[in-house]
């Protein structure tokens, strides 16, 4: 099959905008949080190669790099994982674990110090917020970097958990044991001293998700155009060409004229909304457009209406309530 340049083009920007985003989540993590003296661990797989490195320094004398951890262990989740959550999950999120670890061996033996040094709290929000905005771009752009993802996908699959509610409880695992495990790695170590410590990775906690849904949620939020315009089918034709969005014509009439009308709907993502701005004035200056947000759209092109379909035979949650699977005779 091959790709039109329009669409080749969105399937490499795609790919950029993930690089670029896993970049701004490596240099977040490795600049700003890692290397707190307070020995800061955050949630995720960056957290876990925290974990691992601290066992092997504190019981072997030996650092692992992040990027090793990273590496292996998302290589084994996706092999176990492989049945569970399908071949394209599995595909798409390789990618992003090459990408992680190569930017982690690029970055963590760059930096020693904190860029601002003798602001622990100040450079572990700048961390976060970096990190979250990184993930969030990935997101947004159809990406995954493993870790969690993989733990909160089969989580998701094999029980009621949703995945969100999974990723939160493996990252305050993560959080919770690297307290327990200073105490034991560490003689003269005391939950006084990790006290610090915790809190910041609460923060990451709380600060990154929030980052990366403002992100998502920025560039995902979808508007509505309404288009009044004599020449409303060379509009439709641009929109179609030059912004890649459907049209759709109603049939209306202006009651002071009397007068049938033709109106265009259009549905686009709002940082789209320039583009689709430029569009139609480019063909008609005094043509008429009304844009409104929108709480959800669902479909090809848009977000993905994600339900828990029951199982034929299963017992109805609502049973006063037909079933939908059943035949009408």
């Amino acid at each position: 099959m091959t790709l039109s340049r329009p669409k080749l083009w969105l399937f490499a920007k795609d790919y950029l905008m993930i690089i670029l985003g896993i970049a701004m989540y490596g240099l977040g993590f490795c600049a700003f949080i890692a290397t707190a003296p307070e020995k800061v661990v955050i949630g995720g797989m960056a957290g876990f190669s925290q974990i691992v490195d601290m066992v092997s320094f504190g019981c072997f004398g030996f650092h692992i790099p992040y990027s090793v951890t990273i590496f292996t262990v998302n290589c084994i989740m996706l092999a176990l994982a492989w049945r569970i959550v399908g071949r394209t999950f599995v595909i798409r999120t390789l990618f992003g674990v090459l990408v992680v670890s190569m930017i982690f061996a690029v970055f963590q033996p760059v930096f020693h110090t904190q860029p601002v040094e003798g602001e622990t709290f100040m450079n572990v929000i700048i961390g976060a917020v970096m990190c979250g905005l990184g993930i969030g771009i990935v997101f947004v752009h159809n990406g995954s970097t493993g870790g969690t993802d993989i733990v909160a996908a089969v989580a998701s699959k094999k029980s009621n958990v949703s995945i969100g509610r999974a990723m939160m409880y493996f990252d305050l695992s993560i959080i919770g044991s690297s307290l327990v495990l200073k105490f034991f790695l560490e003689p003269d170590f005391s939950f006084a001293d990790g006290v610090p410590s915790l809190v910041f990775g609460l923060i990451t906690l709380f600060v990154i998700p929030f980052m990366a849904d403002m992100m998502i949620h920025t560039n995902r939020q979808a508007v509505q155009f309404t288009i009044f315009s004599p020449k409303w089918e060379e509009i439709a034709t641009a929109i179609n060409n030059e912004a890649q969005r459907g049209c759709t014509v109603l049939n209306g009439m202006g009651w002071y004229s009397k007068k049938e009308v033709k109106v265009l709907l259009v549905m686009c993502r709002k940082i789209e909304s320039v583009t689709l701005f430029r569009i139609i004035k480019s063909i008609d200056q005094d043509a008429f457009i009304t844009q409104a947000q929108v709480n959800g759209v669902y479909g090809k092109g848009f977000d993905e209406i994600k339900l828990k379909m029951r199982r034929p035979g299963a017992p109805l949650e609502h049973p006063n309530l037909p079933d939908p699977t059943s035949k009408i005779v």
